[in-house]
């Protein structure tokens, strides 16, 4: 799979390969670099998206997004860097207003012509979300953190470090416990209504 110009790639390693990049800025190295993980990024793509020319088309915008992103973020492991982006990416697209279908209510197809039933709906959904607000509350001040840089700014990992300064271990182990103290504290205010 190439959609970017051939380049023949010499043995440089990821590393000089990345380091030339951020010196020269000159896009040959990036695209060098890149052609080597495209079938990778092609292919988490596909798991996500199931669509091979949506696929192709996340390949280039995630190229494009690599171009910016890596003038700012320091990069040990690229190949793992760049399926952790990969990953994000798709995850955000499917995310994305756009990928919800909507379509309008009939009224025909509702228990009762009066949609007092969605109100009920929205007044639960909104208790709910009070109830998860008073949860992040009671976290350890470096779990709500990285709980709210993640889940509610879209933060992946390796922005959160760099936000943060905890190590990238610190912030996947302070969301997953996060994420954990979330859950009982809601399943607590459940059994308690």
């Amino acid at each position: 799979m190439n959609f970017i110009t051939n380049i023949s790639t010499d043995a440089q390693s990821d590393k000089e390969l990345l380091k030339a990049f951020k010196q020269t800025n000159d896009i040959k190295y990036l695209s060098i670099l890149y052609q080597r993980y495209m079938d990778l990024v092609f292919g988490v793509c596909l798991k996500y998206f199931k669509d091979a020319d949506r696929c192709k088309d996340a390949v280039m915008d995630i190229f494009e997004e690599l171009n910016t992103k890596l003038k700012i973020h320091e990069v040990d492991n690229f190949k793992g860097w760049l399926h952790t982006v990969t990953r994000n990416y798709c995850l955000m697209q499917l995310r994305s207003p756009r990928n919800f279908k909507t379509s309008e209510l009939n009224i025909d197809f509702m228990q009762s012509g009066e949609p007092s039933h969605l109100l009920n709906e929205v007044f639960e959904k909104e208790e709910s979300f009070k109830q998860l607000e008073a949860c992040i509350e009671t976290l350890p001040n470096d779990q709500k953190k990285t709980i709210e840089l993640f889940y509610l700014q879209k933060k992946c990992y390796n922005e959160i470090a760099e936000i943060t300064g905890f190590e990238w271990n610190k912030v996947r182990s302070f969301i997953q416990n996060g994420k954990r103290n979330l859950k009982l504290c809601i399943e607590e205010k459940l059994i308690d209504e």
